[in-house]
């Protein structure tokens, strides 16, 4: 991904931006394969270094982690349209100014740790539920659901983070950029009008 140095975000701004977004796309590449298998997933970071999920056992990425245990996660979103009059200069042409797209987007490079015993498996599943769903049942009332899955370990090898809200813009143009969102209030565009704040 291009991250141009006002887009950069820090590893805190970005580890911050995967505890609050929490469902990305695993990408694992294996070795020889025409194109890489990529999973939509729920995870857990846990700590700066460490993430946390599990996916069935017929999911289609066991193979190619096995092959290569390196693998990117990607979480992306929300995002926002801007239309180029937004982003004309002061003084000239609307109608010739550029459009863009304001967006965040967090990548980490980890190695893969697959989790197929019962207790680590255990171990996820309570942290993800506990995350997500305090007070849930324990999971190892349910062996079925146990068997059917396998855990993964990620740790965290490398982060990527990219906030694109036009940081290397003037005050007065970003300025005309949060008036159109606030008018506007489409999908994404509350997200956007914070960043800009």
């Amino acid at each position: 991904m291009l991250i141009h140095p006002w887009d950069a975000g820090s590893d805190e701004q970005s580890l911050a931006y995967l505890r609050d977004n929490a469902f990305g796309h695993l990408i694992a590449a294996g070795r020889g394969r025409e194109v890489p298998v990529v999973v939509p997933t729920q995870f857990l970071l846990v700590d700066e270094r460490t993430i946390w999920l599990h996916l069935a056992r017929p999911n289609p990425i066991w193979p190619a982690i096995e092959e290569n245990p390196r693998v990117l996660l990607s979480v992306a979103g929300p995002w926002a349209y801007i239309p180029g009059a937004w982003r004309a200069e002061p003084g000239t042409d609307p109608s010739l100014g550029v459009p863009t797209t304001y967006y965040s987007s967090v990548q980490v490079t980890c190695r893969a740790e697959v989790v197929a015993d019962a207790e680590g498996k255990l171990e996820i599943l309570r942290a993800q539920l506990g995350d997500l769903e305090p007070g849930h049942g324990d999971p190892a009332a349910m062996p079925r659901l146990l068997s059917g899955l396998q855990g993964l370990r990620l740790s965290v090898e490398e982060i990527r983070g990219k906030f694109k809200y036009d940081g290397h813009k003037d005050a007065t143009l970003r300025g005309q950029v949060a008036e159109g969102l606030a008018g506007r209030g489409g999908p994404g565009d509350g997200s956007a009008l914070r960043h800009l704040s």
